[in-house]
């Protein structure tokens, strides 16, 4: 479906500040995002001369065309979803989480434990969020790990690591982005320029080891060490299922990671003779379907024969996997829609990053500025993809003039830390939908929580970027960033 876009100016940064406003405040996210929605297409139709019925029918035309885009996400969420309650009903976590209870048997081992798993699954974040969440939240649930933290573990072992990830869809999707001879070089090149996503990975691991939270997050683990001493003297206390096997857990999701994997190198041709790098980025959703299946079939060959369930039993679990996932989905379309309206109507990329060629500042503040402005469109967006697509272009023009070729691959790392950063945070973020719902967490608590973190390592980036901008080089801004951020969280762990 095509649509037309128009110049809004202003206007255009309305509708995702009355989304986000309105999911913070009212902690209900299905109206704020179609209301956040709807006032987009108000104005795209008012602007553009049309009528309020045109804005309704241009809502749901929206609505079909981002779901018709990401068919294959859907598809791939349902099947995932019923491989997750196949798992759980065999018995399979429970028979995990009683494997792994002799061997993590504190919450500093059950959060390296998350964190290691979110970073060996580097292939695409999505896949990562769900995938970490379905493994660990038995064992950190038991350890009185708060679904707040598990979140924020996955979220920000997700993003943070695929952007830096040489072999992932993400370096794919910035290398094609790049109009450079060897994009993929560029993109190499810009890792260590990347501060937000190495400090996220920096600062996850500190307090995994020390422990010292703080803000909302600190309250949610006192509040989960809480109920967990509750629990553990007996006044929640539920049955174990004690039919299944580790194997029940590990085999099924093990197939599924590994087809996924495959999955992607078939669609993309790498069987036929693209390279791997490549031939992941060219549709990983459609790869990680095939895995999903190939998943759910596993579980098939591994619990009936056992009788861990009958055919009947198998089916129920699929279908009732599936409707858990109904309102995450809703969540997800509602913000694709959002995001489309901003990026393909009223153009609030176009106009926010307008700011950065117009800015009369000294070269070495280039990266600083690309990094706040990358920042703005993708929490404004809730997407970082969308923000690096329009801003990559910019940037590489804005460097082509006399003068600024050095400063090429420090300001695309800092359009690229921007980019996650606002995905990271965004409450209408798909990755960040998919990491509380991976942890089985409310959404907005997630969102609640994990902003403070996020936000104190994007403005240590801030400071860093102004080093790297005008000293060329990542390494100064990097060591004086982690001394930073960690000084930070030994004050703030000490607040109140």
């Amino acid at each position: 479906m095509e649509f037309t876009m128009i110049e809004t100016g202003w206007l255009s940064i309305v509708p995702p500040i009355i989304a986000i406003v309105l999911a913070l405040l009212t902690k209900e996210v299905y109206s704020s995002l179609f209301i956040g929605l709807f006032s987009g297409m108000l104005i795209y139709s008012f602007v553009g001369g049309g009528t309020i019925i045109s804005a309704v029918a241009t809502t749901f035309d929206m609505m079909y065309s981002k779901i018709a885009d990401n068919a294959y996400m859907i598809i791939f969420l349902a099947l995932l979803w019923a491989v997750v309650s196949l798992v759980s009903k065999s018995g399979g976590s429970e028979a995990y989480g009683r494997w792994a209870g002799k061997r993590l048997n504190t919450k500093r081992s059950a959060s390296f434990a998350t964190s290691l798993l979110g970073v060996l699954i580097f292939i695409d974040d999505g896949f990562n969020c769900l995938t970490v969440g379905t493994v660990m939240r038995p064992i950190t649930d038991r350890l009185g790990i708060s679904r707040e933290k598990l979140a924020y573990v996955i979220d920000a072992t997700a993003a943070p690591v695929c952007i830096i990830a040489p072999v992932s869809s993400w370096a794919v999707a910035v290398a094609s982005e790049v109009s450079e001879t060897n994009g993929f070089n560029v993109f190499l090149s810009t890792i260590p320029y990347n501060l937000y996503a190495i400090l996220t990975i920096l600062m996850v691991l500190f307090i995994c080891w020390t422990g010292k939270d703080f803000g909302p997050m600190k309250r949610a683990e006192s509040e989960a060490a809480q109920q967990n001493t509750s629990e553990e003297n007996g006044e929640a206390k539920n049955e174990e299922n004690t039919k299944g096997s580790v194997i029940d857990l590990v085999l099924p999701i093990a197939v599924l990671i590994v087809c996924a994997i495959m999955g992607m190198a078939y669609v993309g041709g790498f069987f036929s003779g693209t390279p791997f790098s490549e031939a992941i980025g060219y549709n990983p959703t459609a790869g990680l379907t095939l895995g999903a299946f190939a998943g759910l079939v596993c579980a098939f060959l591994l619990y009936i024969p056992r009788r861990l369930m009958t055919p009947k039993e198998f089916m129920d679990n699929i279908v009732g996997g599936i409707s858990n996932i109904v309102p995450p989905m809703l969540i997800l379309i509602l913000s694709w829609s959002l995001g489309g309206v901003c990026r393909q109507l009223i153009g609030t990329g176009q106009f926010i990053s307008g700011f950065v060629s117009t800015a009369n500042l000294p070269l070495g503040f280039l990266p600083f500025l690309i990094f706040v402005v990358a920042a703005a469109m993708s929490f404004s967006m809730g997407t970082s993809w969308g923000t690096f697509g329009m801003l990559i272009p910019i940037v590489t023009m804005i460097c082509a003039t006399d003068g600024a070729g050095g400063l090429l691959v420090p300001t695309l790392g800092a359009t690229l830390a921007g980019s996650v950063y606002g995905d990271h945070c965004s409450p209408i973020s798909d990755t960040t939908i998919l990491a509380s719902t991976g942890a089985s967490c409310q959404h907005i608590r997630h969102v609640e929580t994990q902003l403070p973190y996020a936000t104190l390592v994007a403005a240590v980036c801030a400071i860093g970027y102004l080093i790297s901008g005008f000293t060329l080089t990542p390494w100064i801004a990097l060591v004086v960033c982690a001394v930073l951020l960690i000084a930070a969280l030994l004050i703030l762990n000490k607040a109140r």
